[in-house]
């Protein structure tokens, strides 16, 4: 018998479409969408009238003509008129569990991300943490997001600073980039850090000038005895809410596939348990992170225990479970340019605090130890993803891929430099002879863009994130936000991306710049092939996962410098709503 079917999908578009359906109830589509604006990301079939999902696939890709037989009386069929369908954003890297434990932290972030202009707003801010919060006895305050290049003071908030807060309770604020902090004495005193503590191999405990008395900043590895505070396993109520508030702030920019890229196993399973019940229902791509060196989180003066690789490698996965999958491991081997810890081959041209003459930074793990890991793993056939900012520390993970192939073809291994700020041409030419992709943190550009002019001049700071040079060698590369350093604003990403303009509008090596279409690559197709994930996500293809994001218009067909300014309507993971403007 036949039937019409008059289906709008609301919140997304007024128009209704009425066709005649013939088809089995088996055959039938969930929803259909229509439109002129569908990209797919799919070099074989770049753009489609018509696209249909059902249960969590893809079942059509083409013209309207032919999408008819998939309609049936429950199935939705939307008109997009002027807006844009493309397939669901990929993270390519990011902390989850991070988005997650910061969503009850004070918000210490500077404009657009924040409000604070002043180490004195910070301070206002905390006070009033605590009138609300009304801390037990014990209990600590913690902070996230200061960036000393953006406050009017221009310097880190010492423990004096933090001290005009409280000093009985404990203050822990993180850095902006994730890899420094500062501390007020009551935080101090409950990790046992004082005049006599010695730095950690790796990390630096800063002092008041011509003393030894630590002022409350820390760096890398200095800082973990503090994050081993902040990471403390919380009730499982909390753990819960706090993973579905992160599955939404990823979804509202349209991102369906996450990285959890400093993992911890036990969150792992807990985010597989909830993906389980229905409770999340993005892609999360876990990484549990190997810390290598001494001043591991047990304390400054603590030895690392050894760690069971065997453990790591059998961790490994290439299928998700309740919606996890470990997808490799995580090393670590240097810090952050903004924090003026990556570890370069050349000085700085303008110095951290307390820094000499020639200062290059350092590495953040024991390169002997780092290197004996990588090879461990990468003969495992078990993919690493290795932070390396500075080139020094990029020379190195790519020497520790050369030798853990060495005498032999090297296999289609797909490990990546995480952010591969300061990568140089010579080394984007040796990681593609190694089959190793950079995902750069082109963010950069605009949040630090100014600041790395004055660390690095103009010649290596126009040459961060190089994704036109990586486009030039048809090297493999990625970009991403590293969230929570910065929101997953994914329509930001792509406008710093192509316009690579500082927050002081300066236009920051206009020759590494790319165009949208190549831009959108890196965050679709590019980044599921960085997961081996390209058969079944990246692009809107018959038989591959229904993750779908539609836009407000086609960034395709926008100006260029209007692109942050794209809106997410609607985000689908696996053919279900998460998101709808």
């Amino acid at each position: 018998m036949k039937k019409m079917v008059c289906k709008v999908l609301a919140g997304v578009s007024l128009a209704t479409v009425c066709v005649m359906s013939h088809a089995k109830p088996s055959e039938y589509a969930d929803t259909v969408y229509l439109g002129e604006n569908i990209v797919t990301m799919d070099p074989a079939k770049p753009s489609a009238e018509a696209v249909a999902i059902r249960d969590e696939k893809i079942v059509y890709v083409g013209k309207k003509s032919g999408v008819k037989s998939v309609i049936g009386d429950e199935t939705d069929v939307v008109k997009l008129g002027k807006q844009a369908l493309l397939p669901g954003l990929i993270d390519a890297h990011g902390h989850f569990s991070m988005v997650a434990l910061v969503a009850d932290f004070v918000n210490a972030s500077s404009p657009p991300v924040g409000e604070m202009e002043s180490i004195d707003d910070i301070v206002e801010a905390l006070k009033q943490e605590i009138l609300v919060r009304k801390p037990a006895k014990g209990e600590w305050i913690f902070a996230y997001g200061y960036d000393d290049s953006l406050l009017a003071e221009n310097r880190h908030p010492t423990r004096e600073d933090l001290d005009k807060v409280s000093k009985d309770i404990p203050i822990f604020m993180l850095h902006v980039s994730g890899h420094l902090g500062a501390a007020n004495s009551a935080a101090l005193q409950a990790v046992s850090v004082g005049e006599g503590t010695p730095n950690p191999d790796g990390g630096v405990f800063r002092r008041f000038p011509g003393t030894t008395i630590p002022n409350g900043v820390v760096e890398e590895k200095a800082a973990y005895v503090f994050f081993a505070v902040v990471l403390a396993k919380p009730d499982p109520q909390t753990f819960a809410k706090h993973a579905i508030s992160a599955e939404q702030t990823f979804a509202q920019y349209g991102v369906t596939t996450v990285q959890d890229g400093a993992a911890m196993l036990p969150a792992v399973q807990g985010y597989r348990a909830l993906g389980q019940q229905g409770l999340l229902s993005v892609d999360i791509g876990a990484y549990p992170s190997i810390a290598l060196g001494d001043g591991h989180s047990h304390g400054p003066e603590e030895k690392q225990p050894e760690v069971d690789l065997d453990a790591y490698i059998a961790a490994y996965e290439k299928a998700y479970v309740g919606g996890v999958r470990v997808a490799g491991i995580k090393l670590m081997l240097d810090g952050s340019p903004q924090g003026r810890t990556a570890w370069l081959t050349e000085p700085y041209n303008e110095l951290p605090e307390g820094a000499e003459e020639g200062y290059v930074a350092y590495p953040t793990s024991d390169p002997v130890k780092y290197k004996a890991t990588a090879k461990t793993l990468l003969q495992a056939g078990v993919p690493i993803i290795v932070h390396c900012n500075g080139d020094a520390a990029i020379d190195l993970m790519l020497d520790s891929v050369e030798e853990a192939f060495k005498g032999q073809d090297i296999p289609d291994h797909r490990s990546v430099i995480i952010h591969a700020q300061l990568m140089r041409q010579d080394q984007l030419e040796r990681a593609k002879k190694l089959k190793v992709i950079p995902s750069f943190y082109s963010a950069h550009p605009f949040f630090w863009g100014d600041w790395h002019r004055k660390s690095f001049g103009e010649a290596r700071a126009s040459n961060i994130s190089p994704t036109a040079a990586a486009l030039a060698l048809d090297l493999p590369f990625t970009i991403h936000n590293d969230s929570p350093i910065v929101p997953p604003d994914m329509m930001r990403l792509l406008w710093i991306t192509v316009n690579r303009k500082t927050r002081s509008g300066y236009v920051l090596g206009a020759h590494q710049r790319i165009d949208t279409y190549d831009a959108l690559h890196a965050m679709t197709l590019g980044a599921a092939y960085q997961y081996f994930e390209e058969d079944t996500k990246g692009s809107i293809t018959v038989g591959k996962q229904a993750d779908l994001v539609i836009l407000d218009q086609n960034p395709l067909e926008t100006d260029p410098d209007a692109l942050k300014d794209i809106k997410v309507m609607k985000t689908i993971a696996k053919g279900k709503t998460l998101f709808s403007r």
